[in-house]
């Protein structure tokens, strides 16, 4: 049932795209089709829709679809798309991985199913039950915050041998478990492994790592792509200049307590920057004036906010 839609194996920046919202069950296409048009002239290598960031857990399968159906319009093959179909469901996540593939997607990715913790022979049980029924290639994602579970590496071991799944990202922010699943993706040459946290992506590309997965691309795409390519090629002057950079962006995510202003703070720098919408689903709360006035000088600093009359964001870098 395999549709090998990645012509080659995926490398590079993958933004985790937010989900622009007007209001319950609202999707912002206008503006989600600013935010692609963003990050895909920003050099981005691909684009990651209903993950975390994208808030897919709060989403009605009605907006997945939706989500789905005018991510693979807009972008029209320019970079591949992957999709997430994580659930507590094996069923509605096939649906969904189905639905992606009819639309024209190229890969999938889940987390392990939430809510209910599995132990590491289940997890086995449950991706070799998943992927033959999968009509994409797909990605295993580590998010132990949110799922209460991890991959051990033993046990991506032993998935690196259904041919089905493409390789991993990890957000764990653990660099001594990401250098293990470096090595068991080694038994594979095809096999990628992302890292979530992008202030771990010039250390994870030199562990042998393949990319970055990370919210602040779609932020300032060139930033994170800059950085990529500037490690790839040893360019360690231009790395610090851009880690520095980095570092400064990631004040946006720091504007509050909860887990939950990561993507409060992507959110609010877009909907400042004039991108999208800056509404949350049910039950989180946009920032207020005095967190988004934080947000707001950050990315000014940054120059990001060079012409906050204009309609559309004005060059990512400097």
């Amino acid at each position: 049932m395999k549709n090998k839609s990645l012509a080659k194996p995926l490398c590079g920046i993958v933004p985790p795209l937010v989900t622009p919202l007007f209001g319950r069950d609202k999707f912002d296409v206008a503006g989600f089709e600013r935010l692609l048009e963003h990050v895909i002239g920003g050099g981005v290598h691909g684009v990651f829709i209903l993950g975390t960031t994208g808030e897919a857990p709060s989403l009605s399968y009605r907006l997945r679809r939706e989500v789905i159906e005018q991510t693979c319009k807009i972008v029209r093959g320019r970079v591949p798309v992957l999709v997430g179909i994580t659930d507590t469901s094996i069923v509605e996540a096939i649906n969904l991985a189905r639905y992606a593939a009819e639309s024209g997607a190229q890969a999938l990715v889940t987390s392990a199913p939430y809510y209910f913790p599995a132990g590491q022979p289940e997890l086995i049980d449950w991706a070799q039950q998943l992927v033959p029924q999968l009509p994409l290639p797909l990605y295993i994602y580590n998010m132990p915050q949110m799922t209460k579970v991890t991959f051990e590496p033993e046990t991506i071991q032993q998935l690196t041998q259904l041919e089905g799944i493409a390789g991993l990202k990890d957000s764990s922010g653990d660099l001594n478990y990401y250098k293990k699943l470096v090595h068991v993706a080694k038994a594979r040459p095809d096999w990628r492994v992302f890292v979530g946290p992008e202030h771990l992506l010039v250390d994870t590309l030199r562990l042998g790592g393949h990319g970055g997965v990370n919210g602040g691309g779609q932020v300032d795409p060139t930033l994170l792509v800059g950085l990529y390519e500037a490690t790839l090629r040893g360019d360690n002057a231009t790395v610090e200049r851009l880690q520095a950079r980095l570092t400064k962006l990631g004040e946006i995510y720091r504007v509050g307590k909860h887990a939950s202003t990561v993507i409060k703070g992507v959110k609010c720098a877009l909907n400042l920057m004039g991108i999208c919408a800056g509404e949350l689903a049910e039950p989180l709360r946009s920032f207020k004036e005095p967190q988004r006035l934080i947000v707001e000088q950050c990315l000014t600093d940054l120059g990001l906010l060079p012409n906050r009359s204009a309609a559309q964001p004005a060059a990512t870098m400097a």
